[in-house]
């Protein structure tokens, strides 16, 4: 196992994630992405969810009611209802979630193409899974100029467009239903201006500080099996006409063979 991926590196990681998300800044962004998010959420039922991420519980306003978190460790649990595990081998059965999202964690992971593998495994097939990553386009985005910044979160990692996540989704057999972008501020604000806000979520500008990706399992059509018919050759209007001329002749000849038995009888 890679030290990015161990225990110990990813509870580095969440330890830094929880300050971020805990400062003026990481709680703005949050409330933005809450409230994409709610919609989406006020919309599922069903028995289990789970979060992936670095900070608290975002999905606190979802009825399903089985919500779990996320841990790499048990000293790392906030709740009673934490999976405390990797977050590329979930000890879940497969299509057991109706909801997970994967919260900025893709940037960050040295392999996040297995944990979104394992977050579509345990999706439902009628379930829906939530990527929110940063946008490239946003005031964060171009803020990554700096290489200072890039060693500090939320501007560390590797950051993928929406483009680059719908070619992985379609390899778990995943297709997007819709993009969705929030967090609009102007540089050096925070995202609490309610006037952007408004207007970039209405005419979905991809200018926000991060996106939100709605994914669901591609449905898989149905092959109906038809009776197969073996022919020669194909039918046309020929062979048809000679086929009911056939036919008659055969009715006709066996009517006579039976008038033919009836007298001798």
């Amino acid at each position: 196992m890679s030290n990015s991926q161990s225990p110990l590196w990813l509870t580095r990681q969440v330890n830094e994630g929880r300050l971020y998300w805990s400062s003026p800044a990481g709680q703005a962004q949050r409330q933005a992405e809450q409230a994409c998010l709610g919609p989406v959420c006020e919309r599922l039922f069903g028995a289990h969810s789970l979060e992936l991420g670095l900070g608290e519980r975002i999905a606190d306003m979802c009825p399903i009611r089985h919500a779990m978190s996320w841990a790499p460790t048990r000293e790392l649990a906030l709740r009673k209802e934490t999976l405390v595990c990797l977050p590329h081998q979930l000890p879940l059965p497969d299509e057991s979630l109706q909801l997970v999202i994967v919260h900025h964690l893709l940037e960050v992971v040295a392999h996040p193409h297995h944990v979104l593998q394992e977050s579509a495994r345990v999706t439902a097939h009628n379930g829906r899974l939530i990527i929110f990553g940063w946008g490239p386009l946003g005031c964060s985005g171009w803020s990554r100029l700096w290489p200072a910044r890039r060693g500090r979160l939320p501007w560390r990692g590797h950051w993928r467009t929406p483009g680059r996540l719908r070619d992985w989704l379609a390899f778990v057999d995943f297709e997007i239903e819709r993009v969705d972008y929030c967090g609009f501020r102007l540089p050096g604000r925070l995202p609490r201006n309610s006037v952007l806000e408004t207007l970039g979520r209405r005419y979905n500008l991809p200018w926000g500080d991060a996106f939100m990706i709605q994914a669901r399992r591609r449905a898989q059509p149905i092959q109906v099996d038809k009776p197969r018919i073996g022919l020669v050759a194909p039918l046309t209007n020929t062979s048809l006409a000679r086929t009911r001329q056939v036919a008659r002749l055969d009715h006709s000849r066996s009517g006579a063979g039976d008038s033919k038995r009836t007298q001798v009888d």
